[in-house]
């Protein structure tokens, strides 16, 4: 998990193993009606987890969020945008992670928004190294939706990797996490075995304690 600031309205997990799959993980409880909880609800929560995700720096948080004051109905429709990638990403992972075909809207949204984000993706040399280059964004610092770019970019990128068939869901069903299997042989079922692994383990000591005559 990426360290908080002192007075942190949340602390988000980051056990996803790849920033998009960290990004779907922001809904709790996913796949259970009643308990279903998003970490989402506000513009303000999408800085907070950039910022935790290490996609923008403190002093960027502090400019979208003056950015977002100024412009409240630009925000609320960047976060709408946010929102609408995660859950398009989280179909076609969970899709594919099923072996189901992957909806094409979902795969549209990802591609859309990754054009998007490249068109603001540019090559830099790295500071200190004149014979070094690497990835840079447009230093676009009051833009609300440079939030997204990274996000694009990261699901774009796995979805069109070998990484791909990695990704796993998690094994218990009303959890729906996301995340990389980096087990030796591709067998890891739990998002986070401390958690979802225990609770399933939890729950089959009682249903076979049930079944004994």
């Amino acid at each position: 998990m990426a360290p908080t600031q002192p007075g942190s309205a949340h602390a988000f997990e980051f056990t996803g193993g790849e920033l998009c799959l960290d990004f779907v993980n922001t809904v709790a409880h996913r796949t259970d009606a009643k308990r279903r909880r998003d970490g989402l609800v506000s513009f303000g929560d999408l800085l907070e987890w950039s910022r935790q995700a290490g996609t923008i720096s403190a002093a960027d948080h502090a400019v979208l969020k003056r950015a977002a004051d100024r412009s409240p109905v630009a925000a609320r429709r960047t976060l709408a945008r946010a929102v609408a990638l995660r859950e398009a990403i989280y179909t076609a992972m969970s899709s594919h992670c099923a072996g189901r075909w992957v909806p094409r809207s979902a795969s549209d949204a990802i591609s859309r928004e990754a054009a998007i984000a490249a068109s603001h993706r540019h090559i830099a040399t790295i500071a200190g190294n004149g014979s070094g280059f690497a990835w840079s964004w447009d230093a676009t610092h009051a833009r609300l939706d440079r939030t997204i770019w990274p996000l694009a970019w990261s699901a774009a990128d796995l979805v069109t990797s070998a990484r791909v068939n990695r990704v796993r869901e998690c094994a218990l069903e009303t959890c729906g996490w996301l995340f990389v299997d980096t087990s030796r042989n591709q067998t890891r079922r739990w998002c986070d075995m401390r958690v979802c692994g225990n609770r399933a383990k939890v729950r089959r000591f009682y249903q076979r304690r049930q079944v004994k005559p």
